[in-house]
């Protein structure tokens, strides 16, 4: 496990967006792991900055998302593939058919999460997937539970999850409750793993994940046990970890 300490944010989404960068460049047919949520936002800005200046080409990537929320259509702003859209995917050139996310309109769950499966198999695996830090714990929507689901499942999110994503919506009944998401062992079986985390609020939960026992009550601790793993982390989310 790496820990890559940045000054702030906006130093925490430069230096996530450099490790992308260089696996675009050095494999140009690579398949990315995608995240959503307000942290991965500066580091999609800079990709899309370097794309602009003509140092990034992502033609021949394949994107692969970690989750989506079940019952939003693809065109809802809420959806996570209108996000990935509006944050990246219009901004670069990457192709349309190689942009992949659990279809959330699928209301056979079975089928949605085993086609999802098919798909990331097809591609070959993850090179490399990009991660943020739930507060609870959660990578993707994995939530705190007695086991690690291993492969993509719907999942019912928890209350502070829903709470966590109000601020989204124009009340808490419209948060979705349910989302298909990228199970445990396909997230480890990715190559490489850069999970990124910003702020003060999350110190705690970051030294628990990967500075405390492995559980399925925090399931990013089971990163611990990955052979490749970079922490990018500002100041004060590595506040609670010792030097």
């Amino acid at each position: 496990m790496e820990i890559i300490k940045a000054e702030d944010y906006l130093d925490m989404s430069r230096k996530a967006a450099n490790i992308i960068s260089a696996q675009i460049i050095m494999k140009p047919d690579c398949v990315l792991g995608l995240a959503t949520g307000s942290t991965p936002i500066g580091i999609y800005d800079q990709l899309v900055e370097w794309y602009e200046k003509g140092d990034l080409d992502f033609s021949k990537v394949t994107t692969i998302n970690l989750d989506e929320y079940r019952g939003l259509s693809r065109d809802n702003d809420q959806s996570y593939y209108y996000f990935m859209k509006e944050k990246l995917f219009q901004r670069v050139n990457i192709e349309k058919d190689r942009i992949y996310l659990p279809k959330g309109m699928e209301k056979d769950s079975k089928k949605a999460c085993e086609d999802y499966d098919t798909i990331i198999e097809n591609a070959g695996g993850i090179d490399l997937q990009l991660l943020g830090l739930g507060h609870n714990g959660h990578i993707g929507f994995n939530e705190p539970s007695d086991k690690f689901e291993m492969k993509t499942h719907c999942v019912d999110l928890t209350e502070s999850t829903i709470l966590a994503n109000q601020r989204f919506f124009d009340s808490i009944e419209e948060v979705p409750k349910q989302a298909y998401t990228m199970g445990i062992d396909t997230i480890m079986n990715a190559k490489r793993i850069v999970i990124v985390v910003s702020g003060k609020e999350k110190a705690e939960i970051l030294k628990e994940a990967f500075f405390g026992p492995v559980t399925p009550k925090i399931q990013a601790s089971i990163l611990q046990l990955h052979r490749n793993v970079t922490i990018v982390a500002d100041e004060a989310a590595l506040s609670e970890i010792k030097q």
